[in-house]
């Protein structure tokens, strides 16, 4: 073999990491931001610890940590941030909630793996990140 298929293109893929994370947290989040009540509470009502504090540091971190991840700003620590939340989410779910990974927590282990992704590529030349010389 000479080599892939498709032409490597790091730059292309860390912002396409970066942009679908950010769309996705924002996705999840604009109902959480809609209703942070009913957020708490059903945090609350399972037993996480720190119930309404982590609801509304998750509520903060999905839906502001979406917005600078589309833009490509701060990306490698909104990035290291969302794989933390996703390792304790995950971890809440198996073992308070005693979900199985499929059909459980298998997209919380995707995104862990995307957010780690964007950490360890950055945001890539297209963002406010390279704009501000922080990548």
């Amino acid at each position: 073999m000479t080599g892939p298929l498709i032409p490597v293109i790091p730059d292309l893929a860390a912002t396409l990491a970066r942009i679908a994370l950010g769309a996705l947290f924002l996705v999840h989040a604009l109902p959480k931001i809609r209703n942070p009540k009913q957020t708490i509470a059903f945090v609350k009502g399972t037993g996480f610890p720190g119930g309404a504090v982590f609801a509304v540091l998750f509520i903060l971190l999905e839906f502001f940590g979406g917005i600078a991840l589309v833009l490509g700003f701060l990306t490698q620590v909104v990035g290291a941030l969302i794989a933390l939340e996703m390792v304790a989410t995950s971890i809440f779910a198996k073992t308070k909630l005693g979900k199985k990974f499929v059909l459980g927590y298998e997209l919380d282990v995707a995104y862990l793996v995307l957010g780690l992704v964007v950490a360890l590529l950055g945001a890539g030349p297209w963002s406010v990140d390279r704009l501000l010389g922080l990548g």
